[in-house]
């Protein structure tokens, strides 16, 4: 028998707690590795915070104008089935991506943002529609939908929200999760793919695991999971806190389980950097539940703690106090959180307080130097180019230095990319012009849509006429007042000029100028001028 120590023999006992002993030092090596490699995994994601911005509401948040302290990540949201087409992508069932572009300048918006160090991800889905994958059971068009969107916004990052009848689909599902693997094979840069799920103070339901596991299963690489921390009809507001940590300290677990079930186990901590929380600020759906500012603060220490990535919130919209006219704080609002705050204080908290973490994903776009001022073609510009001479009613877009301005009200004179002499700047920069535009094309009244005007006729509020070839309506009594002094002097004239959609409501016409949701198209110039007018409505949330 072999000697292992000088003069002692080795019995069978000594041999056997020897073993044992070395299997012990193995494994604690195999451990504290599989632990340094998990961490090291985890340490890998940058944290970061972006806010849900949902596209459709009314009225739309300049997302694209963050300031210097404001939110440049975002998530906009939602694209969804198009009422007319099942398996065609739209905002809301609102706007196709091109009418989107028209009516709400989304593109320009996105670059803007993007120009200033800004990132965004698109969100498909949310509560009150339905994604493409619901109805449509065309593989080859669902693959097609997604990519149409994740081509047209460049995007590196998409978000999947996944509830309502569609996560109870399992078909569905399946073949959603089938079109976005696909989509992520093909797109050669990459695409991080988050799943948004509804949870539970225990956890996921029953009906999220299974997506979770379909998505999986499909071989989607997955980013991660965002659960929605919210509206979870506690007893009392109190009580609604402590339900958040507890649905992401479950949600954690379930995900390791679920990597464990494919043969993929994934440590604690790369776990965590998986997991991402979008509470719904201030008051939730259900009266009881309040997110309150202590409730960000709070979550941002945990999710320093934990070491979660990712952490967002419902939604940008709504970070702000409602106003005194707003009838019940405990009534819901999508554009406001129905508590006492200071605007932004939810996404300043979220994204700030919490220990090593950058403020922002995006880094600024550093210049090289002054640019020189381009001249602006009437032939590659969406607007009419900025006129010294010309009076602007509030709303009218225009192109200035190769950039499109929002009139916010009257102005005449009033150099867009300059401040006004009272130090009140009346336009709003919503974007670059963006490569291949053409004028937009305004829609026309036809011939006897309306009588046209008569000096001698008196007219009242509401009544409308036709003045060289242009729609107008009465604002209040008048006679002898020619409407063209509207075009120069709205305010002080009893005409304005019929917005785009108003007269693409007497024509029929799909025109894309008519589409609008900003409110005003107003003819501002004797040959041409173009705007985009009418009202979206927002989802209730994600």
């Amino acid at each position: 028998m072999a000697k292992w120590y000088p003069g002692r023999k080795l019995s069978l006992a000594r041999l056997s707690i020897v073993l044992v002993v070395i299997a012990g030092l193995v494994g604690g090596g195999v451990y504290a590795w599989s632990r340094v490699q998990d961490v090291q995994v985890a340490s890998e994601r940058t944290p970061w915070f972006d806010a849900y911005v949902d596209v459709t509401a009314t009225p739309m948040f300049p997302f694209e104008s963050p300031g210097e302290d404001g939110q440049k990540n975002v998530v906009l949201s939602f694209i969804v089935a198009a009422p007319d087409d099942e398996c065609s992508p739209s905002w809301g069932g609102y706007y196709d991506m091109d009418e989107a572009e028209s009516s709400l300048d989304l593109d320009r918006k996105l670059q803007r943002l993007r120009n200033l160090g800004g990132s965004a991800m698109v969100s498909f889905g949310g509560q009150a529609n339905h994604d493409i994958a619901y109805a449509c059971e065309d593989q080859d068009k669902l693959v097609d939908g997604y990519t149409s969107v994740v081509d047209r916004y460049d995007l590196a990052s998409i978000d999947m929200d996944i509830e309502g009848a569609f996560l109870a689909d399992e078909a569905g599902v399946a073949r959603q999760a089938e079109a976005i693997r696909a989509v992520q094979d093909d797109r050669e840069k990459g695409l991080d793919v988050w799943l948004t799920l509804p949870v539970a103070p225990d956890g996921l339901t029953f009906e999220g695991l299974q997506a979770i596991r379909t998505y999986l299963k499909a071989g989607v690489d997955l980013a991660g999971v965002n659960v929605m921390t919210m509206n979870y009809n506690s007893e009392t507001e109190k009580a609604f806190y402590p339900a958040v940590e507890s649905s992401l300290e479950a949600t954690h677990s379930q995900l390791r389980s679920l990597y464990q079930e494919i043969n993929a186990p994934i440590g604690a901590a790369t776990a965590w950097s998986r997991v991402a929380a979008t509470p719904m600020i201030g008051q939730n759906d259900t009266r009881k539940d309040i997110f309150t500012i202590a409730d960000a603060e709070k979550l941002s220490a945990f999710a320093d703690e934990r070491g979660m990535a990712r952490m967002s919130m419902w939604s940008l919209n709504r970070d702000q106090e409602c106003s005194a006219n707003w009838p019940d704080p405990k009534q819901v609002s999508d554009s406001c959180s129905g508590i006492v705050q200071e605007k932004g204080d939810f996404s300043k908290i979220l994204r700030e307080q919490r220990a090593g973490a950058i403020s922002q994903v995006a880094e600024a776009v550093e210049s090289d130097g002054p640019v020189e001022p381009v001249e602006d073609d009437p032939d590659t510009s969406p607007y009419p180019i900025w006129s010294e001479t010309t009076a602007y009613p509030a709303e009218t877009k225009v192109v200035w230095h190769r950039n499109v301005y929002e009139a916010k009200w009257w102005t005449e004179g009033d150099q867009p990319d300059l401040a006004a002499e009272n130090g009140s700047q009346p336009w709003r920069l919503l974007g670059p012009v963006l490569p291949g535009e053409k004028p937009i094309e305004r829609p026309k009244l036809p011939a006897g849509a309306y009588p046209s005007w008569d000096a001698a006729k008196e007219y009242r509020r509401g009544e409308r006429v036709v003045f060289e070839g242009d729609g107008f309506e009465a604002k209040w009594y008048s006679r002898g007042d020619s409407p063209d002094a509207a075009l120069v002097q709205p305010q002080d004239s009893p005409w304005r000029a019929l917005t785009d959609a108003e007269i693409a409501e007497v024509t029929g016409s799909s025109n894309e100028a008519s589409t609008g949701a900003n409110g005003s198209g107003a003819a501002v110039q004797a040959d041409a001028s173009s705007d985009a007018a009418g009202d979206g409505a927002g989802d209730d949330g994600p």
